[in-house]
């Protein structure tokens, strides 16, 4: 019994160590405290430009579905009411987190991924033309040596070479090769 308990503490302790719970973890509490910035501004900022036009909160708009509507003495609803300054409060919020969070984290995030992403790719692609380079020259290298060898073989044997120098395919004049 004691085994499976040790067994079920290791299993949540990998869980908990995984660096995505962590990753989650520290974006739910950011988030939290970014939402309370967010209400903040809503509530700060808008429902007053909204309250300049119509009533003071968004949260005042509502309809009428079946009469008679209000608020009675105690503070509660009269009536059917359909709280749509509320939805459109909660809607204005959501966008505006949503805005914040794309323009200041994605963006800039997801732009600075291609840029490591592009350096990576350059990297590799010098490197492999490289490799490519030292793989053609070792191959050209291995060719002339096999043709130097050979009786029969026509560069090598103090013949012009292709590219008029003596006794190579490669040959330049005064680079003694």
């Amino acid at each position: 019994m004691s085994e499976k308990k040790e067994s079920v503490l290791a299993g949540f302790k990998a869980f908990l160590m995984r660096g995505n719970v962590v990753d989650l973890a520290v974006a739910v509490v950011i988030g939290a405290a970014f939402t309370n910035i967010v209400n903040s501004v809503v509530k700060g900022i808008i429902s007053p430009l909204v309250g300049a036009v119509g009533t003071k909160s968004l949260d005042g708009y509502t309809s009428c579905l079946k009469g008679p509507c209000g608020i009675d003495a105690k503070g509660d609803a009269i009536g059917v009411n359909i709280l749509w300054g509320s939805v459109l409060n909660a809607a204005l919020t959501f966008l505006i987190t949503a805005a914040v969070v794309y323009f200041l984290m994605v963006l800039p995030m997801s732009k600075y991924l291609a840029k490591v992403e592009q350096r990576r790719r350059a990297r590799e692609g010098v490197q492999e033309t490289m490799e490519i380079t030292e793989l053609v020259v070792l191959k050209e290298i291995r060719d002339e040596l096999v043709a130097q060898r050979s009786p029969n073989g026509h560069r090598g044997q103090g013949g012009q070479g292709e590219y008029g120098g003596q006794g190579g395919q490669y040959s330049h004049p005064g680079s003694g090769y």
